[in-house]
């Protein structure tokens, strides 16, 4: 498959209060690609993504999709193109399971519209990927943190965009289900081939399943493939905390 643009960020400044998250970045990330957001707590990864997603403002520059500047673009044409899995979700009406997961089919209904059994067939899809076909009439109040995650990821995948921007999809997961879930969007990038761009805090799950990573430090932003920002150099330096590299079957960075 030919590489081609999807995001396509240039000369772009963003900040939050009086904390600058970056400065004139130029970044293109094309279909095919993983990439992983790194940094430190308060380093501005969420509102990096947020800002990605069409969802604030930026200070200059401008962010492209699908090589349309996002400003001329209509929210349901952004849903359209791009879905975003946010850190928490916060469950203020009652609704099953699949009544959630069929949120994702909205920006592609038409006013008025209810969804068609195409729709239900791929929600249903949807939690299959995720293990949750059995509950899909279960109230989602009454979901653990885990699943209910699960459900977002579900969401997500339902929505069927272009463009996955996901914050800490491993959040609230064991260890099975994190593997699972990143494996899933994984897969969408080799054999679909969309684009993912996901903050995550665990650096082994990062070099596993993306092949590029945009390190956010205090005064500035790194972008290079996960072989070239995944050291232990660099990931000290990103935490400030010394980090060692241990290879076996697969390659662990541990605290030293």
């Amino acid at each position: 498959m030919n590489a081609a643009p999807v995001l396509t960020i240039k000369k772009l400044s963003l900040s939050i209060a009086d904390k600058t998250i970056c400065t004139d970045l130029d970044l293109t990330i094309n279909k095919g690609e993983c990439w992983a957001i790194l940094g430190q707590n308060g380093a501005g990864k969420t509102t990096l993504l947020h800002t990605l997603a069409g969802l604030r403002s930026v200070d200059s520059g401008t962010i492209s999709l699908n090589n349309t500047p996002m400003s001329q673009l209509s929210s349901r044409t952004i849903a359209q193109q791009c879905g975003l899995l946010l850190q928490d979700y916060q469950d203020i009406f009652p609704a099953t399971v699949m009544e959630a997961v069929l949120i994702g089919r909205h920006p592609h209904l038409s006013a008025w519209h209810w969804e068609s059994d195409s729709d239900k067939a791929i929600a249903q899809l949807a939690l299959h990927d995720v293990e949750l076909a059995n509950m899909a009439q279960r109230d989602i109040q009454t979901l653990s943190g885990g699943e209910r995650r699960r459900v977002g990821v579900a969401t997500i995948l339902a929505q069927q965009p272009d463009l996955f921007l996901l914050d800490e999809p491993a959040n609230h997961l064991d260890i099975k289900h994190q593997h699972q879930v990143l494996k899933l969007f994984s897969q969408k990038t080799r054999d679909e081939n969309k684009t993912v761009v996901m903050v995550l805090h665990d650096v082994n799950l990062a070099a596993r399943y993306c092949d590029h990573a945009l390190l956010m430090y205090d005064d500035k932003i790194e972008l290079g493939t996960t072989e070239e920002t995944l050291n232990e150099e660099k990931l000290s330096a990103l935490y400030g905390y010394p980090i060692r590299k241990i290879e076996n079957e697969q390659i662990m960075f541990m605290p030293s």
